[in-house]
């Protein structure tokens, strides 16, 4: 029996699962960690909290399915991207990893386009200009704010790729979720001298990059024993988690592309070439494909934005549902439904962690806007769900700006279970939205890579034609679809209108 296994390190838990050679999931696991904001829009973890999560949901999947230990041939390793965890020279983690929502690094942002000669150049050198979440702003920061810290790291490591020097004792990224690093030469598929050498940093600072389908290393006797697992299984390099939840629902080929509502939303689009927006307002970064590329828009609060209404809003509804036994989304998104498209001109802008597409801005905030006594409880978490569907449509219009073709959009995440919010998504798009038979995002996709670097597959693209269908499509209606392209201009002229007033109020 060849099975394969799927972890997925994201900034809620880690998601491990076990799927056989049919692609067929046998059993799945989920352990949750906290999150800290030591100061205001901050975000760290402890790595050694992914570890623990980690070891706990491959013991408790291998008892699930009943698996020997030599039944597992390979893993893929996934992600939530830009994390930095800081090594000394000793393999201990110097301080709390500090993650791709942290929005501290604004100066150092300013830093590397200053040191690469100008944001034009950053672009050519690196296809995406530089934004708060990704990594190099970090490592920047710890040298600039913690420079003892600095002084004693050796590795600057991704967080799935902690987990792989914790399971193999290698030093190893790939290239999508070095992409997202902003030190990798995107279109080269190669680590950036020329900016490496701009901001002084030494490329042995970071791990040796493969593929997403390469094996990076074995289990040693130490992570083996501590799995339930044998040293002869595989890890292969994996993906961050948006790459590995393109694979996941088969965004390998060109034309196809995925809206996801989890935490952060994201649209994701193959693409056979490198495509640079010249703006950076979308990115550009490696695909979990060899040797392809994929344009992405990420919006950091979009699941995140109604989970917020939820725990802010909503404590007596969520005891309620925990009584009755239902799901308080389910609760929410029935007062939604009584909400007319449009939420009679209520808008929301899903800017509560800053944003990053198209705006790229820290010290965006999250607003309602159009609030009148008409307007109850139904209309704000319509206007919730229409914001964060209204900031994804902005990437849909820049791909199409850009001439990247658009044949099929694919929902997935918590967005894409709700009938409902598909619905919007569709409107909002004003195309056919479908689902596919697998719910399992990244952990899947990272299995299927698994999979290819055990030599199951030949490729990446046969392991997904083997195992992925679409099994339901939602259309957009022609009414509500009207509302919306009347809507979204107005939306578009919101950020703008603030923009200024963001500052005011971030410098309060």
């Amino acid at each position: 029996m060849s099975i394969f296994l799927g972890i997925d390190i994201g900034t809620s838990g880690t998601k491990t699962l076990a799927m056989d050679s049919s692609g067929k999931i046998l059993a799945d696991a989920m352990e949750t960690y906290p999150c800290y904001a030591p100061k205001p829009l901050w975000s760290e973890q402890d790595p050694e909290d992914w570890w623990r999560a980690t070891v706990t949901s491959v013991r408790k999947v291998i008892k699930k399915a009943r698996l020997k230990p030599a039944d597992v041939k390979a893993i893929g390793l996934s992600g939530q991207m830009h994390g930095s965890v800081f090594l000394d020279k000793n393999d201990k983690v110097i301080r709390r990893a500090i993650l791709w929502n942290d929005q501290r690094t604004a100066a150092e942002c300013e830093e590397i386009e200053r040191r690469a000669g100008g944001r034009k150049k950053l672009i050519k050198m690196v296809a995406n200009p530089a934004l708060t979440g990704f990594t190099a702003p970090k490592i920047l920061w710890l040298r600039n704010h913690e420079p003892k810290h600095f002084d004693k790291t050796c590795k600057i490591l991704l967080p799935k790729d902690e987990i792989r020097r914790r399971l193999t004792g290698e030093y190893a990224t790939e290239v999508s979720d070095a992409s997202g690093m902003l030190l990798l030469d995107v279109a080269k598929r190669r680590w950036s001298k020329k900016l490496l050498s701009a901001l002084e940093l030494d490329v042995d600072l970071f791990a040796k990059c493969y593929e997403s389908e390469d094996v990076t290393g074995q289990l040693t006797t130490a992570a083996a024993k501590l799995l339930g697992l044998t040293t002869d299984c595989v890890v292969v390099g994996g993906a961050g988690d948006c790459a590995a939840g393109a694979v996941g629902n088969g965004i390998v080929n060109r034309g196809i592309l995925s809206t996801s509502i989890g935490t952060s939303g994201v649209m994701f689009v193959h693409s056979d070439e490198v495509k640079i927006d010249p703006a950076g307002r979308v990115h550009t970064f490696c695909h979990a494909v060899r040797g392809k590329w994929h344009m992405m828009g990420v919006n950091l609060s979009a699941g995140g934005s109604l989970q917020w209404f939820r725990n802010e809003l909503c404590q007596a509804d969520v005891a309620k549902a925990k009584r009755q036994k239902i799901e308080i989304y389910d609760l929410l998104t029935k007062e939604a439904e009584g909400v007319a498209p449009g939420s009679e001109g209520l808008f929301f802008l899903p800017y509560l962690s800053g944003e990053r597409t198209p705006h790229a801005d820290p010290d965006a905030r999250g607003c309602f806007v159009g609030l009148t006594l008409a307007h109850g409880r139904g209309h704000l978490i319509r206007s919730v769900m229409e914001g964060v569907t209204y900031s994804m449509r902005e990437s849909l219009a820049i791909f199409d700006a850009l001439g990247v073709p658009v044949r099929q959009i694919r929902a997935s995440g918590g967005g894409s279970r709700s009938p409902f919010w598909r619905q919007i998504q569709a409107d909002v798009f004003g195309r056919k939205v479908v689902t596919i038979n697998s719910e399992e995002g990244a952990a899947y996709g990272v299995a299927l890579l698994a999979a290819v670097g055990a030599g199951e597959f030949k490729n990446v693209s046969e392991a997904c034609a083997a195992t992925i269908r679409v099994v339901q499509e939602t259309s957009p209606d022609r009414t509500a679809r009207r509302t919306y392209d009347r809507a979204f201009p107005v939306y578009q002229q919101l950020y703008p209108s603030l923009k200024d007033d963001f500052k005011s109020i971030a410098t309060l």
